[in-house]
């Protein structure tokens, strides 16, 4: 298949999915602001910098990653057929080489951006080995756990919550320059935000997932019963997680007022979706959810303790 230059750099830049991985990118920066110490400063350009361009270069490896593993179940869902890979225009190796490339080159960069020393000042000239081993588990659980798990059980759509959860970690140990329990914090609201997320997609894709062997729980539950109560379970798991900044100071009262508001915003589609399963629904709270965790994450920089 002939391409144009500008043909083959749109196919490039397909293979990263990007609205997804700027997602990442803005929670990348929200974890570095929850980790810099002063609440009147700003981190470091170039941490943020080097930190947000890793972790995007390394989401981006990822699911170009993902696509090689899938190129032979992509061109069974409708929803897939036009990615790079069913239409032709890259070749498998392309891909292999260009997620490997970018996974590899994404680590390293978070690797090299500097941490904070035992006093307060940045470590530099420091590797960043916290954020780095993250940004890392971030491609290794989404290609090698993840993607072979979606054709053998419904239980995928935990496991991928996991690298879905780890850019705000990535940010937050790249500040600090080690792990800490704040992190478990970010972690727990992003793991939650994604289940009623992800599964309001899969309901309403569940044939095209069925056709391709794919495990969602809509495929392996047609009356939508289980997958409602899933969506029920984590959005109200996902309320709690929350309010868990404020109870633990890392904001002020201004983001407990925001958080509730939100909550109540995200809850009401998602009872809708679970109660009726109607598509309709599934896609308010698909709206709803990429509105709600934008704002959640501002809110929660903006009011900084």
């Amino acid at each position: 298949m002939t391409m144009t230059k500008a043909g083959t750099l749109r196919a490039y830049w397909e293979l990263g999915k990007p609205r997804l991985s700027m997602m990442a990118v803005f929670a990348v920066v929200a974890g570095a602001y929850m980790g810099w110490p002063s609440h009147t400063s700003h981190p470091p350009m170039d941490l943020v910098v080097m930190t947000t361009i890793g972790t995007f270069l390394a989401a981006i490896g990822a699911a170009a990653l993902n696509m090689y593993r899938e190129r032979d179940l992509d061109p069974l869902m409708v929803r897939t057929q036009g990615r790079p890979l069913p239409t032709g225009r890259l070749s498998p190796r392309n891909v292999v080489v260009f997620g490997a490339v970018m996974s590899v080159a994404g680590v390293l960069l978070v690797l090299l951006s500097s941490p904070l020393a035992a006093d307060g000042s940045r470590a530099i000239g420091e590797w960043n080995w916290a954020a780095a081993g993250l940004c890392a588990l971030i491609v290794v659980s989404y290609v090698l756990v993840y993607t072979p798990m979606k054709t053998r059980t419904p239980l995928n759509t935990l496991v991928g919550a996991i690298p879905g959860a780890l850019p705000p970690v990535v940010g937050h140990a790249a500040a600090v320059g080690y792990l800490a329990k704040p992190q478990l914090v970010l972690f727990a609201i992003l793991f939650c935000w994604q289940i009623p997320h992800f599964l309001a997609i899969a309901w309403r894709y569940r044939e095209d997932y069925a056709r391709a062997g794919m495990q969602m729980l809509p495929v392996v539950d047609p009356t939508g019963h289980r997958t409602g109560i899933a969506m029920l379970l984590y959005v109200g798991g996902l309320g709690i997680a929350s309010l868990v900044p404020y109870v633990t100071q890392m904001v002020d009262d201004r983001y407990l007022v925001i958080a509730v508001l939100l909550d109540v915003l995200f809850i009401v589609p998602v009872l809708f979706a679970a109660l009726t399963r109607r598509d309709v629904a599934m896609r308010m709270t698909f709206i709803v959810s990429i509105i709600y965790l934008p704002l959640l994450l501002i809110a929660m920089v903006w009011t900084r303790l």
